[in-house]
């Protein structure tokens, strides 16, 4: 089947979704509005199952919380985050094209066929999860979209190196930067386009690739076909959908979605501050994933009859420093003890864990888990958390109530 066919959501059900890209409205003033007071809905879309939907222009889709009981998310699976609500709605190959330009001494224009033949292909397991990940635990509440734990997920990643492609162009000695966008455009002039930007050092790495396969297929229109910008162990807003430009500069030059947005206040490791209160002055950008488990299974308010055997699943990861151990507790915190570690995928990759218990006394039950790291680098309770006005980066021990009957 021809691949650019194949991504036409108007054939596959876009507009019978309630999908439509309508001009004049802006994805920006959604996000920035009230969570609503009702139960998100579960909804399928064009190459996936049912996802919770947050919002539908553009799709904002959540991954539900028992998929991460496998350390692979697969593609129909994986959650879907946008900035603006003006995305194509197909991918005609034969005119895209990835330009590398500014500072360079051959600027480029590579098509999808160019990425996969003239450059190494590089493929490994890694994470990508939005900085507003599990925002809803945020008390008060924050702005931005409530995500649970399912702004996330792990896949296989296959690509060509980033520095390779920047080589190719003949980047100059004296570059300091690079500012990359895709095709995702804002309905209104005056709103900031989505661009990222990084600095020459983070380009040069050896791991971040321009990805073009996901799980060992094309990648999803929904997340960013045909090729997207992948910074392991980086949170999402790096990670660029539907790449279509890198400008390389000589200089720092100002990008609002680094400079003004996705920032934290630099006041202590948590960027905490006092809900109600003035933002500092001082902030720092949010770049590192933080280290994080989730609970898979069991379900909250899940029952369960006494005395029997639950099994506790789930999935652990941080920014490369290696998952040492996921320590889990079934009596609310009180205890701890280590969980069991699945394979290791990778340093990027989910570590999946899980653990067996036999239920006890009747009642609720409130099971937790929290990883740590080999530099010892351990989740904090939510109590230690604090509190930031994006509702960033929350990374508290995970914690599900079930019943015990």
């Amino acid at each position: 089947m021809d691949p650019i066919n194949r991504r036409k959501f108007l054939q596959t059900g876009f507009l019978a979704s309630g999908a439509v890209l309508l001009a004049g409205k802006s994805w920006g003033k959604n996000e920035a509005a009230q969570p609503s007071l009702y139960q998100a809905p579960m909804v399928s879309w064009p190459e996936k199952k049912p996802l919770i939907m947050h919002s539908n222009t553009p799709p904002l889709l959540e991954t539900p919380r028992e998929v991460f009981a496998t350390a692979i998310t697969p593609n129909d699976r994986f959650f879907v985050r946008w900035h603006h609500a003006v995305i194509p709605q197909s991918i005609d190959l034969k005119t895209w094209a990835l330009r590398i330009e500014g500072n360079v001494d051959s600027p480029v224009s590579l098509t999808l066929q160019d990425l996969k033949t003239r450059f190494e292909p590089v493929e490994f397991v890694a994470v990508k999860q939005c900085a507003g990940n599990s925002r809803s635990n945020f008390k008060p509440i924050t702005g931005g979209i409530q995500w649970g734990h399912g702004a996330m997920g792990c896949a296989l990643w296959k690509g060509a190196r980033l520095k390779d492609v920047l080589q190719y162009a003949r980047i100059k000695a004296n570059s300091q930067f690079i500012a990359v966008n895709g095709l995702e455009r804002p309905t209104l002039p005056t709103t900031p386009p989505f661009v990222r930007k990084l600095d020459i050092d983070e380009s040069m790495r050896d791991d971040v690739i321009i990805a073009y396969a996901m799980n060992g297929s094309d990648i999803p229109l929904l997340n960013g076909y045909p090729v997207v910008l992948v910074v392991p162990g980086y949170f999402a807003d790096n990670w660029v959908k539907m790449l279509e430009r890198i400008v390389v500069l000589d200089k720092d030059e100002p990008v609002f979605y680094t400079d003004k947005a996705y920032r934290m206040p630099d006041t202590n490791p948590f960027g905490a501050v006092e809900p109600g209160g003035e933002m500092p002055q001082k902030t720092r950008p949010v770049k590192a994933l933080k280290i994080k488990s989730v609970i898979a299974k069991p379900s909250p308010n899940a029952e369960f009859r006494r005395g029997a055997h639950i099994e506790m699943t789930g999935v652990a990861f941080d920014s490369g420093m290696d998952i040492r151990d996921v320590l889990v507790s079934v009596d609310g915190g009180l205890t701890w003890t280590s969980s069991h570690l699945d394979r290791d995928l990778g340093r990027y990759a989910f570590r999946k864990w899980n653990y067996r218990f036999i239920s006890k006394k009747r009642g609720p039950c409130t099971l937790m888990c929290r990883a740590i790291n080999r530099l010892g680098e351990t989740q904090p309770l939510a109590r230690d958390m604090g509190w930031n006005p994006s509702g960033y980066q929350w990374n508290a021990a995970d914690s599900v109530t079930i019943q015990i009957i």
